[in-house]
């Protein structure tokens, strides 16, 4: 068996180079994962042919798949779900659903899309990960506002995987059967919280740990990585969607990695290396190079929805941050809105899923996905325009005399 490792090195350079431009164009305000997925279109069979998604190359996407999604669980802070701020965003994620699915439904009449339900999850969904790293950006992470909006931005990521996993997965036909088997393995999740809290309470465990971590064995980093691939392989074998298990792989690792700052303070950082350093852009450049671009330029009708699907996007999520008026300013609900309409990721997996069940066509398809990449280099900076001119005016207020 002669297996070509060709278009892995290639995808591997494409990575590299990617970040390496946005560093020596420092005004390109471009996120790396337009780049990457940009760069995967050129080096694609689309246009160069250089790269195909070959076995290794889609073997390196899916663990950069899942690394991303065990990051993002990881990034969710479960302890900001409670009181008023759970029920402002849990209100807005429902209302984003009603808003998708009314739009889904008029786009079916008009025979644009085949599943209204599959249009209104794809359009409810936040990128997370790009919502943290423009607040951090902006230095809101830890103010009222920024924890507003990731919670609203943790609660959608969680929503739409879940209700991915339950109404569109290829494994399973029964929905009441799908809700079953993800009560036995959100049981199984809690049983592995518990396990690992057990051992945590014991000393000769946590001195091994700490005595391994920062040594050739990385024992946490390995440990990360066994519950990550445990995950995703049980989530198969229950039925349910892998991109479910390694969301709760990180969902588990956050709760039962309480005392980081005490042990082990560069744990998440070597994470984020092993995570962005290597696999997760594996998938972003991977997904350009699976891009249909041929599908998006075939006819203008199919270009012509691109715009049509940003403006879903930005009414879907957008609108609902209104709801986020009793707890912030008017520009910064503005600026809520155009971070919570902000989502690739998402729309790249949730698209690949739909086709393989012949609900979304490749036309769809790429016009949504070019829509998800046009929102994450627009919305944000809109974003940060609105919060630049809302602290503009409020230094001026500061300085009017009494």
């Amino acid at each position: 068996m002669n297996t070509s490792f060709t278009s892995l090195a290639i995808v591997a350079a494409t990575a590299f180079v990617a970040p390496l431009l946005l560093g020596l164009v420092p005004q390109l305000p471009l996120p790396s994962i337009v780049v990457e997925i940009g760069l995967g279109i050129l080096i694609g069979p689309s246009v160069l042919g250089w790269a195909n998604a070959d076995e290794p190359v889609q073997v390196m996407s899916l663990i950069g798949l899942s690394f991303l999604l065990l990051i993002a669980g990881l990034e969710v802070d479960y302890e900001r779900f409670r009181g008023k701020l759970l029920q402002v965003t849990g209100l807005g994620f429902g209302l984003s659903i009603a808003i998708g699915l009314v739009i889904g439904l008029g786009l079916d009449a008009v025979g644009l899309v085949r599943s209204p339900l599959l249009i209104a999850i794809m359009f409810s969904a936040t990128g997370l990960g790009i919502v943290i790293a423009v607040l951090r950006d902006a230095g809101q992470v830890e103010s009222s506002f920024g924890q507003l909006v990731i919670a609203g931005s943790s609660i959608a990521e969680v929503g739409t995987i879940v209700l991915l996993t339950l109404l569109f997965s290829g494994e399973s036909n029964s929905v009441g059967a799908r809700v079953v088997l993800l009560g036995l393995f959100a049981l199984l999740c809690l049983v592995v919280v518990f396990t690992v809290a057990r051992l945590e309470r014991s000393m000769r465990v946590m001195e091994t740990l700490v005595r391994l971590q920062d040594t050739t064995a990385q024992i946490r980093v390995r440990g990360a990585f066994v519950l990550l691939a445990v995950f995703v392989v049980l989530a198969s074998k229950f039925g349910l969607e892998a991109i479910l298990g390694a969301f709760l792989a990180g969902a588990t690792l956050r709760f039962v990695d309480r005392d980081q700052a005490m042990t082990h303070p560069q744990f998440r950082q070597k994470l984020d290396a092993a995570g962005f350093g290597v696999f997760i852009p594996f998938f972003f450049v991977t997904s350009g190079i699976r891009y249909d671009a041929g599908a998006l330029f075939a006819h203008g009708s199919t270009l012509a929805r691109v715009p049509l699907f940003l403006a879903i996007l930005l009414a879907v999520r957008g609108l609902p941050a209104l709801l986020y008026r009793s707890l912030a300013s008017g520009r910064e609900t503005a600026a809520g809105a155009f971070l919570q309409a902000t989502s690739v990721g998402f729309l790249v997996v949730a698209s690949r899923i739909g086709q393989d069940m012949g609900l979304i066509s490749a036309a769809n398809a790429a016009a949504v996905v070019a829509a998800g990449l046009l929102s994450v280099i627009l919305f944000p900076l809109a974003a940060l325009t609105v919060l630049g001119r809302d602290r503009n005016g409020a230094i001026a207020a500061e300085t009017v005399p009494a």
